[in-house]
Formats: C-alpha cells, sequence, structure tokens
C-alpha cells in the first residue's frame, strides 16, 4: 500500500497522507512519497491547485518516533533532512497549495501543514509544535508557525508544546477557515476550484512575487514587486483579464 495517494480531476491535485494506522506519521517512504507527489503536481500542466490531506482520523501527528530509535547517530542528520525535504518543493512551488486537516496536526504535521499557502480546518483539528514533549524540539515546525504569527508568539508554543485548537488558529490567522468535519472534503476543493479558476500566470506571478520581495528592505521589495506585475500586466492574461471585467464578459485566461 502507498504511504502516499494521488490523483487530478479538474484542475485541482489531490494528495493523502496514507498512513492512518500510524496517524499519518513521517517514516522514509511517506516522505520520500510526499516530496514526489508534490514535484508531480508542479510539473503537470493540468494540475492549477492542490489539496494536501490525510487518510484517517489525524492529518499527521509527525515524525515516526519508532523510525527515528532506529537510526544511529551518524544517520540522523540524513534521516530529519529527508523529513523535511517537502518544505524545499512547498517553497518553490507556483501552485496554490491547501492543507485540509482534521484531528490531530502535531509537530512535523503542524510544518507541513503551515508550509502550505492555505490551511482549512475541520472543528476538531487541533495543532502543536509538541516536540519538547518527548525531549526534542519543534525547530522546523516551530518556523513555520513564525512566518505566520511572529518569532516570539511561535516561540511560546515550541517551548511550551501547547496545543492550537482550529478555532484559535483562525484567530491568530494561520487557519484560513474552521468547517464542520462532514464538510472539510468539500469545502477545502471548493476552495481549490476556485484558485483553479484564477489566471494561472496571475498565480504564478503572485507566490513569485512575495518569495522575491520576502525579506528585502520597502525599496528593493516595491522594486521587485514592480517589475513582475509589469511582466504581468504586458501578458496576455493581464489584458485578457482586465478587457473581460471592462467588457463585462468571462475572462479566456491562456497562461501566457
Amino acid at each position: 500500500m502507498p504511504a502516499v495517494l494521488w490523483e487530478r480531476s479538474d484542475g485541482v491535485g489531490s494528495i493523502t497522507l496514507n498512513r492512518p494506522e500510524a496517524m499519518n506519521t513521517f517514516n522514509t517512504e511517506l516522505a520520500a512519497e510526499l516530496n514526489d507527489a508534490l514535484r508531480t503536481m508542479e510539473s503537470d500542466d493540468a494540475v492549477r491547485a492542490v489539496v494536501l490531506s490525510g487518510a484517517g482520523k489525524h492529518f499527521s501527528t509527525g515524525i515516526d518516533l519508532r523510525e527515528y530509535l532506529t537510526k544511529e547517530r551518524h544517520e540522523i542528520r540524513g534521516f530529519l533532512s529527508l523529513m523535511n525535504i517537502h518544505n524545499h518543493t512547498l517553497a518553490a512551488m507556483t501552485k496554490p497549495v491547501i492543507a485540509s486537516v482534521q484531528g490531530y496536526a502535531l509537530a512535523n504535521g503542524t510544518g507541513l501543514a503551515l508550509a502550505c499557502d492555505f490551511v482549512v480546518a475541520s472543528e476538531d483539528a487541533v495543532f502543536g509544535t509538541t516536540a519538547v514533549n518527548v525531549g526534542l524540539i519543534c525547530l522546523e515546525p516551530g518556523h513555520q508557525l513564525a512566518r505566520w504569527i511572529g518569532e516570539k508568539r511561535a516561540l511560546q508554543y515550541v517551548l511550551t508544546g501547547d496545543l492550537i485548537p482550529a478555532s484559535k488558529g483562525k484567530e491568530l490567522g494561520f487557519v484560513y477557515a474552521v468547517t464542520e468535519k462532514e464538510k472539510l472534503e468539500e469545502n477545502s476543493l471548493a476552495l481549490a476550484a476556485r484558485l483553479a479558476s484564477k489566471s494561472r500566470l496571475s498565480v504564478r506571478t503572485g507566490k513569485r512575487g512575495f518569495a522575491a520581495m520576502s525579506g528585502l528592505p520597502v525599496e528593493r521589495a516595491v522594486e521587485a514587486g514592480g517589475e513582475l506585475f509589469a511582466a504581468l500586466a504586458s501578458s496576455e492574461d493581464g489584458r485578457e483579464g482586465v478587457e473581460a471585467f471592462l467588457a463585462k464578459r468571462p475572462a479566456a485566461f491562456r497562461g501566457r
């Protein structure tokens, strides 16, 4: 049985962590297959948006601690690099990715969800940088949390291991929407469909632009954003979108 399942339909790619019996914890197989699935979605022109979910009751409760304990000291760094490789892939993706979260999203599970562009969570979803409770520490998941809520606030959660219910996550700003559990898949796919209907070029420019501007002084960020916006405004999609709006007709985007 594959550790990760994926499919595509109507412009939306779906990736499912498929170790429900182990609460979708990251082992070698899941980490490698997840990264492969994300790269496949990015390279597939038929995919416009991606939904990432977990099979069973929980999204993911982090790294498989039993596998971790089998590693010798000289193997730990390589093992952990594989556990986090999806973060590099997600950061480079030009397509929006939605984490569809139910149950627990803990440690590496929180890191994965918050590395995505959107988090849609069921009412029972709970997040947490909880590694401190087993003598470890959530540095990478904590970094992802800090990108959403700020460094000091994230550090408090990393050091305490306090859990964050979905409603609190929405209040803090990292959860985009909270939904009834039975409607989680439906609402996640509906958001993906909305994103898939946008100009592919506009969405790609948005993701690349935010990445390019991140951390720059205001003057340089405005200049970098201006260059990308000018290129978009000069494109066929840019002109088509404005012309369609003024003519009060649907736009026919072509991704050029």
